[in-house]
């Protein structure tokens, strides 16, 4: 089956735009003009991934992002006008997965999303166990303890990565290539907010050593023990 995006902005031509480029690379597209909208037809439609407009009224982009994620796990990709990096690390605090600043390239928001998508197929091993950390890749299922700690597909990712080689450095710039592939221009930055993210819900839980940062170096998987 096709994978099925969901364009929401409020501006008709920008939705033109992405349409075309969404459906010349095979994927199924539907529409919303604001916020309110997108919610309602992710209510009553299979929605794979979300290309959501920060700067729409009523609504905005990120007060849709934060009721999208009460409900669903659904990749989030923003699309604004802002390049500020407080927009992107509230962007991704709210739960994004990726962020596109306008003008874009249709061509590079098409690879990102297929970067997204690829994040969420299962590949070589199902299942890992480090620690009370549980990942099940065939169901997406992500647990702390036995509780799920309910992450979006790039935190999904990194974990998945960090799980790879259990008290391993691995380099912030290497992660980024696996995760979003060789076609982006991602900072390290964006990766730290996906970080910050998971070390705020494993935080939560009682964890306080998920991920452990090795100053100038990289990142690795923690003891994840209570």
């Amino acid at each position: 089956m096709s994978p099925s995006v969901l364009i929401v902005d409020d501006d008709p031509d920008i939705r033109n735009v992405v349409r075309i480029a969404v459906e010349r690379a095979g994927m199924v597209v539907h529409e919303a003009a604001d916020g309110r909208s997108a919610l309602e037809q992710l209510g009553r439609t299979h929605i794979d991934l979300v290309a959501l407009d920060v700067g729409m009224p009523g609504m905005d982009g990120f007060a849709c992002c934060k009721a999208i994620r009460t409900r669903s796990s659904v990749p989030v990709i923003f699309l604004t006008a802002h390049d500020d990096e407080i927009d992107r690390v509230l962007g991704f605090e709210l739960g994004a997965d990726d962020y596109v600043t306008k003008p874009f390239s249709p061509r590079e928001l098409v690879l990102r999303i297929k970067a997204i998508l690829a994040r969420g197929q299962p590949a070589g091993t199902t299942e890992a166990i480090h620690g009370d950390l549980h990942i099940d890749f065939n169901r997406h299922s992500s647990t702390l303890g036995g509780v799920d700690l309910g992450l979006t597909v790039t935190e999904f990712a990194v974990l998945g990565v960090l799980l790879g080689r259990p008290g391993f450095v691995i380099d912030r710039n290497a992660m980024i290539d696996t995760i979003y592939g060789g076609n982006t221009s991602l900072s390290g930055r964006t990766l730290d907010s996906h970080v910050r993210n998971i070390r705020a819900k494993a935080k939560a839980l009682g964890y306080e050593d998920v991920v452990e940062t090795v100053r100038g170096v990289g990142m690795r998987l923690g003891t994840c023990t209570a």
